[in-house]
C-alpha cells in the first residue's frame, strides 16, 4: 500500500469538520448573489458600460455580456421541434508518448447524420489519422496535449461542415440544418494560443465557421454540467464601487457560486434564459457573425431539474427563428435519454468516436509489424514504462 491513508484520512476529518461552517458561508453568499442578480437584472446597458472599463484593466477578463434580455429571463420553447438535419461530430485521440515502443499519435473523428421525423437510419461516419514519428514535431517540439486537442476541434468541425454541404441538398425544402459538438465553440487553448500553431488553427477554424455559415446552418456547441460563472463574474462587476474598478482581477465577493445554481433558482424545466454575448481574452478574433453568444438551458424536468450551457455564434443569436428551432430540438434529443439528459446524437458521436484500448493495441501491433517487414526500427518502450507495467511492487533491495 503506497498511499498514506492516515494523511489523507486527517485531511478528510478537517474538511467534515469545517463544513458546517463552508456550508454557512456559501449559503450567505448565494443570497447575495441572488439579491445582485435582481437589482441588476434590467441594468443591461450600465452593465455593458462597465465591462467596456473593466476590459481595460483586466483585458483577459471572461465573463458574461448582457444584450437586450433582462439577466433573469426565462423562455419556454417556442414551437415543437420540427423535422431537422442534426449532424453531431466528436473526436477521441491517443497521444504521442515517448515511453511507449512505437511514437505516434491516433485522432478518431465520429460523426452522425440523423433526419428527425423521416424514420431514415442515422447514418454515421468516421475518419481516422495516424501521425508517425517525425510528423508529430511542430515549431515547439513534439506535440503537446493543446496541439493535439486544437487539431482535433478543427478535425471536428471541418467533418461538421463536410457533411453539411453533403446533406444540404438531399434534406427536404425549408428543412433546418443543425451541427453539435460537445463542449464550447471556442477553439480550446485560446487562452494561451499565442504560436503560429495556434493561428493557423484558428485561421482554418473561423473559415469553416464562416462556410458553415453560408450554408445555413444552425451551429451550437453543448457544454454539459457547465462550471464556469460568466453571468456571476457580470454581477461582481456590476456590484465593484467605482473607485475599486483597479481591483477588479481581484474582486470575486461571490466565489463558489456557480450560474447553474443561480440559473438553476428561475429557470424552469424546458425554458432557455436570456442570449448573452461573450467577453473572453479571445473575443477579438471572434468577429460580427462569429462572434459567441450562449444561453442556460433547463433540460431537466420538476423533480430534477438540469443545467447546460448552449453556445452559439451571432448569426444563430440574433435569428429568432434558427434559435426556437435549435432550442426545441435539444430539449427533444435530450427526452431521447430518459433520465440523464443529454443531446442523443452527441451521445451517439462519442460512441462512434472512441478510441478502445484494444483498438489502440491492435494499431501498434499492426505499426510494428509493418516496420519490421519493411526492416525498419521498433526500439521497445523505455526502462521506466517497463518497471510501471510489472504486476506487483519491484523487491527492496
Amino acid at each position: 500500500m503506497s498511499l498514506n491513508f492516515q494523511q489523507v484520512y486527517a485531511k478528510i476529518r478537517e474538511i467534515g469538520q469545517t463544513t458546517a461552517a463552508r456550508q454557512q458561508r456559501l449559503a450567505e453568499v448565494r443570497q447575495r448573489a441572488q439579491a445582485w442578480l435582481q437589482s441588476l437584472a434590467d441594468q443591461n446597458e450600465a452593465l455593458r458600460a462597465r465591462i467596456e472599463r473593466a476590459r481595460t484593466i483586466d483585458p483577459d477578463l471572461r465573463c458574461a455580456l448582457p444584450l437586450a434580455e433582462r439577466l433573469d429571463a426565462c423562455y419556454p420553447p417556442a414551437q415543437e421541434s420540427l423535422p431537422t438535419v442534426l449532424i453531431a461530430a466528436d473526436g477521441s485521440q491517443v497521444a504521442p508518448d515517448h515511453h511507449a515502443p512505437l511514437l505516434y499519435s491516433l485522432l478518431n473523428v465520429g460523426a452522425i447524420v440523423l433526419q428527425t421525423g423521416s424514420g431514415e437510419t442515422p447514418q454515421v461516419f468516421t475518419d481516422s489519422t495516424l501521425w508517425y514519428e517525425e510528423e508529430l514535431y511542430g515549431e515547439n517540439g513534439l506535440w503537446s496535449e493543446e496541439v493535439l486537442a486544437q487539431r482535433r476541434d478543427l478535425a471536428e468541425r471541418r467533418k461538421l461542415l463536410e457533411l453539411a454541404q453533403a446533406f444540404q441538398g438531399t434534406a427536404p425544402e425549408a428543412c433546418p440544418l443543425i451541427t453539435l459538438t460537445d463542449g464550447p465553440l471556442e477553439l480550446w487553448g485560446a487562452k494561451e494560443g499565442s504560436g503560429n500553431e495556434y493561428r493557423r488553427s484558428l485561421e482554418t477554424y473561423l473559415a469553416v465557421l464562416s462556410q458553415l455559415q453560408a450554408q445555413g446552418a444552425i451551429v451550437a456547441g453543448y457544454v454539459d454540467k457547465p462550471g464556469a460563472d460568466l453571468l456571476v463574474r457580470l454581477l461582481e462587476i456590476g456590484g465593484l464601487e467605482d473607485e475599486k474598478m483597479a481591483e477588479v482581477r481581484s474582486w470575486r465577493p461571490l466565489r463558489g457560486v456557480t450560474d447553474r445554481w443561480l440559473v438553476g433558482q428561475f429557470l424552469r424545466p424546458g425554458c432557455r434564459s436570456a442570449i448573452f454575448g461573450l467577453q473572453s481574452g479571445s473575443c477579438a478574433h471572434y468577429r460580427n457573425a462569429l462572434a459567441l453568444h450562449f444561453f442556460y438551458l433547463n433540460v431537466g424536468d420538476e423533480r430534477h431539474p438540469y443545467l447546460v450551457r448552449v453556445e452559439i455564434p451571432r448569426w444563430v443569436a440574433e435569428d429568432a427563428p434558427r434559435l426556437n428551432v435549435l432550442h426545441a430540438a435539444l430539449l427533444e434529443q435530450c427526452r431521447l435519454m430518459g433520465s440523464r439528459p443529454y443531446p442523443y446524437i452527441l451521445h451517439r458521436a462519442h460512441e462512434i468516436a472512441v478510441v478502445t484500448f484494444e483498438e489502440q493495441h491492435q494499431v501498434e501491433h499492426m505499426l510494428a509489424v509493418e516496420l519490421r517487414r519493411a526492416g525498419g526500427e521498433v526500439e521497445g518502450e523505455s526502462c521506466k514504462q517497463s518497471a510501471k507495467n510489472l504486476p506487483g511492487r519491484l523487491p527492496r533491495p
